[in-house]
């Protein structure tokens, strides 16, 4: 397989995410060029990847206007800043990586769905979910008819308070005008992945959810707009920014708030900006929970629950045939086979430790997908082509 060159635009998480691939596999995979409009974070991706200063740029359309650099792109930016550049760069003959969801607006997702099949290029979205060993291993168990027919699918994301304040009430996904509805920014993984274990198409969908918890009228009495304000709450408040982004451990959230990791520069993140802000009194109106039905051809039906009221970031789910059921647990890589006809379930214990990088390995396994895609002469497409999406 010959290297595949890439360009990445938008150096945050996930972009960084992706392209640590490179620095793994050198001999498959070289990052050639970055666009971000923040400076740190562009130098640091330059840095990383020995990019050439003069294929650093500070926004897509700097990069995008010189002649092809590379094979790939990569881009990784906010949702609603992804139809533009990826139209551009179907247009130059470069084959797109792109985060997911594709866009908020369907009409955007179709064009650009039409516009990679009339380039004939491979054009990927990032719904790193089916590329895990645990959702493959499910997949493999319902093909190979381990439960006979399926029926029913019982399917939890369970957010997490902590991740849903960081994310949906302070940060950059809590205004769906902004970025998206939760079922969209969120929760795309898990529509991806109810449609692609369903295996037909869906015929009709209902849905229920609310914003209840994270408003002003369920502030403490007396809270300030910024809890380093001097919150009298402080003390007893779940969601008391300093506890969540000053402590001794407090794992990638910092990195989200301040590309400076001093105390001292989070401290000033928090005080001036979002993440500072009391989880009540903010801009917020994406949903803090929210139930789905669907109903699939050949009579498969699906419930799916999202709600932010966890203590632990997971997915749980439960699939029920005419000869079986499969219960599983992702973070846990616990799988369950109970088979009607047997006494005692199938504990099925995956490759994977627990804690793997990137979506229990599912980061890694879409981006080797990607590159071993464009290795073969782009005549393939991926578990996660922009026509499933679309």
């Amino acid at each position: 397989m010959s290297k595949v060159k890439v360009a990445l635009i938008g150096a945050g998480l996930r972009g960084g995410g992706y392209t640590h691939y490179a620095l793994k596999h050198p001999e498959m995979m070289q990052v050639v060029a970055v666009a971000d409009p923040n400076d740190e974070r562009r130098e640091r991706m330059r840095s990383n990847h020995s990019i050439d200063p003069s294929r650093s740029f500070s926004g897509w359309h700097e990069l995008l206007a010189q002649p092809k650099l590379a094979d790939a792109v990569l881009i990784c930016t906010q949702d609603r800043m992804h139809y533009e550049p990826t139209m551009r760069a179907l247009d130059m003959g470069y084959h797109v990586l792109l985060e997911k969801p594709m866009s908020p607006d369907p009409q955007e997702c179709m064009e650009m769905g039409e516009k990679a099949r009339q380039c004939g290029l491979i054009f990927s979205i990032c719904h790193v979910l089916r590329y895990t060993k645990f959702f493959g291993t499910i997949k493999r168990l319902l093909q190979e008819g381990a439960i006979g027919r399926l029926m029913s699918i019982q399917h939890n994301e369970n957010v997490a308070y902590w991740h849903q304040v960081h994310s949906f009430v302070r940060g950059n996904w809590r205004n769906a005008t902004e970025s998206s509805p939760m079922i969209v920014a969120k929760s795309c993984h898990d529509m991806d992945i109810l449609l692609w274990l369903a295996g037909e198409d869906c015929l009709r969908v209902s849905s229920f959810g609310a914003l209840s918890y994270f408003k002003a009228e369920n502030a403490p009495p007396g809270a300030p707009l910024r809890c380093t304000d001097g919150c009298p709450a402080a003390d007893s408040c779940l969601y008391y920014a300093p506890d969540i982004y000053l402590g001794d451990n407090p794992g990638w959230v910092a990195d989200a708030i301040s590309d400076d990791p001093s105390p001292a520069a989070r401290l000033k993140a928090l005080q001036e900006g979002p993440y500072g802000r009391c989880v009540y009194h903010c801009d917020n109106d994406v949903v803090d929970h929210q139930v789905v039905n669907f109903e699939f051809e050949k009579d498969i039906t699906a419930t799916f629950t999202m709600t932010a009221f966890t203590k632990d970031c997971t997915r749980t789910l439960k699939l029920m045939g005419t000869e079986g059921e499969i219960r599983g647990a992702m973070e846990k890589n616990e799988i369950e086979l109970i088979r009607f006809d047997r006494e005692a379930p199938e504990q099925i214990t995956l490759e994977y430790p627990v804690g793997h990088a990137g979506h229990g390995g599912g980061d890694e396994g879409l981006i080797a997908d990607f590159i071993q895609l464009i290795s073969e002469g782009g005549k393939k497409s991926g578990l996660t082509s922009a026509q499933n999406s679309v």
